[in-house]
């Protein structure tokens, strides 16, 4: 499916916008081309970095555009409902499924990369992944720039089109390539990604939102800075207690047993399952339990963890309480990894993989483990010398989920240094009281859009 400019307005209940092509501008890109200095990966994989600047930032060669130039009338992501016209160029598909595509395109005012996710919009109802990204602002979340309606090919058709933050690697490509060339990611990267990741649904849980689709796909970094970004909310949900939801979600080998037992009533920490399936995969370099079904998925989930006795499967779902399941022993986990695994990274994967979902650790309590404790020692520093992306800079809202962590969360090198609620300048920018950067050398403008392999919810 190509980008058309639209044909008209859509419906006067939903803010339109009438996509046309504009002329082309001859003006050259404001950033030079440089070459990314990333080298935490094998040299093969690091040159597809090329193009980046030293901050991860796409990099825009000084050329005028190729394509054709889009100008749009549309809504910012955040603040008041004033809409504004910007202009993109040089559209490129990037992705697909059933929800919709993504491009990626480049924003000329701005002169840097963005994803576009288009998808069909239901006009009975409002678009939930919109009002979820519109409250959503954390230097750990994909940003949303803008958005705008535009028309289909059809007379009823309507897109609503996303314009997001773009980064140019996810967790699952860069694990992939580990694992073609037999090795495993550097733990302190394992490191890196996996406190970003708790950090970002920290927050997002302390907003009552659940993600749902958690996975490797979905994790966005950005190559130079080992910054991550979690993106993809099409599958996202403010879940509210004695609300049902629907069972069949998230992918597959992510999916927490509650799930696969068929559970409506579950809870935010159907994502720290699936945040400990990701782990446990860029330990073991393959996912660790690679169902081919639902019930295949159940199998794989008991080999490790045993058989679920009574009171897990009532904690699960309460429905299927006398459900007969073979018995099965628990496979020590200290075998399921290779023996250099670090302990302490197993202890918190048994900790974020129990059956009984009230059990499991949260996101803050995640961040507080001791596997995390190096990257809170004030010499440590990424393998090309750089220093660590922004761990530190806390919100007041961060610092009030659970405040019981708070004095491990803040390094103690840092805390004579910076109030409590707000970032150090070794550390981070000042940031809003909703946790964006601002003014940083390393903060980014770059994220990315939407993996294009969700399942329908």
């Amino acid at each position: 499916m190509s980008l058309q400019p639209a044909a008209g307005a859509p419906p006067q209940q939903f803010p339109s916008t009438t996509v046309r092509p504009t002329e082309r501008s001859d003006r050259p890109s404001l950033n030079p081309l440089r070459s990314s200095s990333y080298t935490v990966l094998p040299a093969s994989i690091a040159g597809l970095y090329d193009g980046l600047g030293p901050s991860g930032r796409a990099m825009l060669a000084p050329s005028a555009p190729k394509g054709r130039i889009y100008t749009v009338t549309a809504t910012p992501g955040y603040g008041p409902e004033q809409q504004v016209e910007v202009s993109y160029t040089d559209t490129k598909l990037i992705g697909n499924g059933s929800f919709g595509v993504v491009y990626q395109a480049k924003m000329l005012e701005v002169d840097e990369l963005v994803a576009i996710k288009k998808v069909l919009q239901d006009k009975r109802f409002k678009n939930r992944e919109l009002a979820i990204m519109r409250r959503l602002e954390h230097q750990n979340v994909v940003r949303l720039k803008y958005f705008f309606y535009s028309k289909g090919e059809k007379a009823d058709e309507l897109f609503l089109n996303l314009i997001l933050e773009y980064m140019p690697e996810t967790v699952y490509r860069v694990a992939r390539h580990y694992s073609k060339n037999k090795q495993f990611i550097p733990m302190l990267y394992v490191k890196l990604f996996m406190y970003q990741l708790f950090r970002a649904l920290a927050y997002i849980h302390s907003l009552g939102i659940c993600h749902r689709d958690i996975k490797p796909q979905n994790l966005l970094l950005d190559p130079d800075t080992a910054v991550l970004k979690l993106c993809d909310f099409g599958s996202a949900k403010h879940l509210i207690q004695g609300e049902p939801n629907v069972s069949y979600i998230c992918s597959r080998y992510y999916r927490a047993p509650e799930l696969i037992f068929g559970a409506t009533n579950y809870t935010t920490s159907i994502d720290v399952w699936s945040a400990g399936c990701v782990l446990a995969e860029l330990l073991l370099g393959q996912p660790i339990f690679p169902g081919e079904s639902g019930v295949d998925q159940l199998v794989e989930i008991i080999k490790i963890l045993g058989t679920p006795n009574r009171q897990q499967i009532t904690k699960m779902n309460a429905t299927f309480a006398e459900f007969g399941l073979p018995q099965i022993k628990a496979h020590p986990w200290s075998k399921v990894f290779r023996p250099r695994t670090p302990p302490d990274a197993i202890d918190l994967i048994s900790h974020l993989l129990e059956y009984s979902p009230d059990q499991r650790m949260t996101p803050l309590e995640a961040c507080a483990h001791p596997v995390f404790n190096e990257l809170r020692l004030p010499d440590c520093k990424l393998t090309n010398g750089r220093e660590l992306p922004p761990l530190f800079n806390f919100t007041d809202l961060e610092l009030k989920i659970q405040p019981m962590y708070n004095h491990i969360l803040v390094p103690s090198h840092l805390v004579n240094r910076t109030p409590v609620g707000q970032s150090s300048a070794e550390d981070a920018s000042p940031v809003t009281a909703a946790g964006e950067e601002r003014n940083s050398s390393t903060s980014l403008n770059v994220a990315a859009g939407a993996s294009p392999d969700r399942p329908q919810a």
